[in-house]
């Protein structure tokens, strides 16, 4: 028998997920973000669940590759651009369109094309940094990258490319949406090539901003983008991680759970323990209170999280016996609400899921 751990992807989600962004930004062509293996949930779920998009993103080049000897035939963009001369080649040998965010990059690029290394057509995101700090050319500089590109024959299309680290948060004091968007404009004004500067935020709660080109991430896996949950977009998991209790305990007054013995027993109880831990992917520093379904009940998390292991409260839930079903997160119990007393956040729960873990594809509906 296997452990009975098992993350459950719902392809259909996914394709509802997609069809939402692409609603939401109607006028806008769609990147569908699958870096991080699709955020956890395989990158050939991914691919899938996608196939609607005009275009998947990620950062991984082997990963792109993949995509392209499973099928994928529509546009890829590599987000980070290329790290070193190899990439370029499989850029242009696997039509991978990718950013470029600094001036080694197109140092690097004109190497490559005067050697004959690689040939065109290339298409390139320029990426301005517009206060985020962290990839992207200052403004002072980005209209020289721009016609140092466009004088590349083997350069195709140069799509005008930023980030915004607030767009959940729009007043956010260190850097405002409005300072960003303002940069931007500034900086591309009177530059031919098409616009992208929606993440998922921005694509939920700022439709003025969609340009050309929208690129969701968490929101097609039904994470929650800034303070208002995922079901309020009508957004839906597309992972659900669940599992069985493999042991049940009785509890006197005083008694202690797990290790450090955070949870002392109030009262008499039962607990259950669950198969799964932080090995494969559960947040360690999940507090006691932590939601957990247990057969569809909701109860909490008591104790400190083992590595293959941890333990909830079977009080509201007495009928619960060995091989009860457990949900850690997804169906039912949105994975945001076990990110936040954890101290993380959804997309760290996707991406953090053990290799150890199975995962499925749920039966699609006829």
């Amino acid at each position: 028998m296997p452990r009975p751990l098992v993350a459950t992807i719902n392809i259909a989600a996914m394709q509802h997920n997609l069809a939402v962004a692409a609603e939401r930004a109607s006028a806008a062509k769609v990147w569908a973000v699958v870096k991080a293996n699709a955020y956890g949930h395989g990158l050939l779920h991914g691919m899938q669940g996608f196939a609607g998009a005009d275009g998947l993103s990620l950062i991984e080049f082997d990963k792109a590759v993949d995509l392209r000897e499973a099928g994928w035939q529509k546009p890829i963009l590599m987000l980070e651009g290329c790290f070193d001369h190899a990439d370029l080649v499989t850029a242009a040998r696997y039509r991978l369109g990718f950013a470029v965010h600094c001036a080694e990059q197109i140092r690097m690029l004109e190497l490559a094309i005067r050697e004959r290394a690689i040939s065109g057509p290339l298409d390139i995101h320029l990426k301005l940094n517009s206060g985020m700090n962290r990839l992207g050319f200052r403004p002072d500089a980005f209209r020289a990258a721009h016609a140092r590109l466009r004088s590349l024959e083997a350069v195709r299309d140069i799509t005008l490319m930023t980030h915004f680290a607030n767009a959940e948060a729009p007043d956010n004091a260190g850097l405002p949406l409005e300072r960003q968007v303002r940069c931007f404009e500034d900086a591309t004004t009177g530059l031919e090539g098409e616009r992208t500067v929606a993440n998922s935020a921005t694509d939920l709660l700022h439709p003025q901003l969609h340009a050309d080109w929208v690129r969701p991430g968490i929101m097609l896996y039904g994470g929650k983008c800034g303070s208002g949950a995922a079901a309020d977009f009508g957004l839906r998991p597309a992972m659900t991680l669940r599992s069985e209790l493999i042991g049940i305990q009785d509890l006197q007054k005083g008694d202690a759970v797990g290790y450090g013995s955070r949870f002392i027993a109030p009262g008499p109880m039962r607990i259950g323990v669950v198969a799964c831990g932080y090995a494969d992917g559960y947040p360690r520093h999940a507090p006691d209170g932590t939601p957990v379904l247990v057969d569809g009940v909701r109860t909490g998390l008591v104790g400190r999280v083992s590595m293959d292991m941890l333990m909830v409260d079977l009080t509201p839930a007495p009928s619960a016996q060995l091989g009860t079903t457990v949900t850690l997160w997804g169906e039912g119990l949105p994975i945001d609400a076990v990110a936040e007393p954890a101290g993380t956040i959804g997309y760290e729960l996707m991406c953090a899921l053990a290799p150890r873990v199975r995962v499925v594809a749920a039966p699609q509906p006829h």
